[in-house]
């Protein structure tokens, strides 16, 4: 079983407990945040600690500016006395980019669009949606096809063979690649499709007895799937599908969603600023980091006008960023209850908490003199 695969089939899981899918996306972000929650406490110290360790490290390197090999290791030492990793901020990142990518995966996939793609939730009107689409309706027997349209296959098919035997469930090897168009496509006449017999995942003998097979199979561009019938002709499978023009469509749903990632990033910036600053903090890092804090979500949302992202993925990315909101909150509380701990003991072992106050007495020196 692929991560695709395994994928799904979380989510269908999830979607029977919660009663959606749109709710499954949800509870799988907070269940992979909260598997996280460590990590993020330990980048949240990180950053802390990098707020306050900055002006020394700036002098470190100032002073040792014309030996970069001296330098180095002056801030090797450096990190090893004050026991400080630079790269620790980065791991959570580098932990979710994967299970951004394994999610975008599935939800893009022919298995997950014909199972639960057209899933309404909220607002969202289809979890497989992206801003801009091709509209095309699934299992209606026709596509709507475009002059550079392109398909894929499911991952497996149904064979028919000689004296009426049928094989269910037959592997297609490399269903991504393994449909392709015979002829040009005109957007006014059917599509003519072809599949080679050496997709199928069957032993030779079986291979030379195979009639027809029905294969699950997907327009890229549109995300609609239908159900073909591949008739054998020769060493190959072929059909004759139906079309109609494709029509663009614009999803102001996807739109709101991409808005609200756009928001949800710029207010988790706006927080980790806010608990991460320092009375150390030097000037310029403070600058970049509040330059970054509106850059980045303008970037994204521009980046993501133009790469097409499916509504179930950025549902994903805005549980994310509200769920980093409240860790963050979070997460700051426990640190600055971790620091007064911290600090007491330190006072206590110094004995300035037993230490009494001893108010100071004036002496008024005219009425001395005239007791003596």
């Amino acid at each position: 079983m692929d991560f695709v695969t395994l994928t799904i089939n979380i989510l269908g899981k999830l979607a029977q407990f919660a009663g959606s899918y749109g709710m499954a996306i949800i509870i799988f972000t907070i269940l992979m945040r909260i598997c996280l929650w460590p990590i993020n406490v330990s980048q949240q110290r990180s950053m802390k600690n990098m707020q306050q360790l900055t002006p020394k490290m700036k002098m470190i390197q100032e002073k040792y500016k014309n030996n970069p090999q001296l330098m180095q290791q002056k801030m090797m030492e450096f990190y090893k006395e004050h026991n400080f990793n630079p790269t620790a901020g980065c791991l959570p990142m580098l932990i979710q980019i994967p299970v951004f990518i394994m999610l975008y995966s599935a939800l893009m996939s022919p298995s997950f669009i014909q199972m639960a793609g057209n899933t309404h939730f909220l607002f969202i009107n289809r979890l497989d949606s992206t801003i801009k689409s091709n509209a095309g309706v699934s299992l209606d027997g026709k596509f709507s096809i475009a002059k550079n349209a392109q398909f894929q296959a499911g991952k497996s098919a149904k064979v028919y063979l000689e004296n009426n035997e049928i094989i269910d469930n037959v592997k297609i090897e490399k269903p991504q690649r393994a449909v392709s168009i015979q002829g040009d496509i005109e957007t006014d006449k059917p599509v003519e499709l072809k599949i080679s017999l050496d997709n199928l995942n069957l032993k030779f003998s079986q291979l030379d007895k195979v009639q027809k097979a029905d294969v699950s199979v997907m327009n890229i561009m549109t995300k609609e799937t239908e159900n073909i019938e591949f008739a054998r002709r020769g060493d190959i499978l072929i059909a004759t599908v139906p079309t109609i023009p494709a029509q663009n469509q614009i999803h102001y749903d996807v739109i709101l969603l991409v808005a609200l990632f756009g928001l949800t990033i710029w207010l988790s910036q706006k927080v980790m600023m806010a608990t991460t600053q320092t009375k150390n903090q030097d000037a310029t890092q403070a600058a970049i980091q509040k330059s970054m804090g509106t850059i980045m979500p303008v970037m994204i949302i521009l980046t993501f006008v133009f790469i097409p992202i499916p509504a179930g993925a950025l549902l994903y990315l805005v549980t994310s960023n509200i769920f980093q909101i409240v860790q963050t909150i979070v997460i700051n509380k426990q640190l600055e209850i971790e620091e007064r701990k911290k600090e007491a003991q330190k006072n206590e072992k110094n004995g300035i908490i037993d230490a009494k106050v001893i108010d100071a007495k004036v002496i008024d020196s005219k009425n001395d003199s005239n007791k003596q």
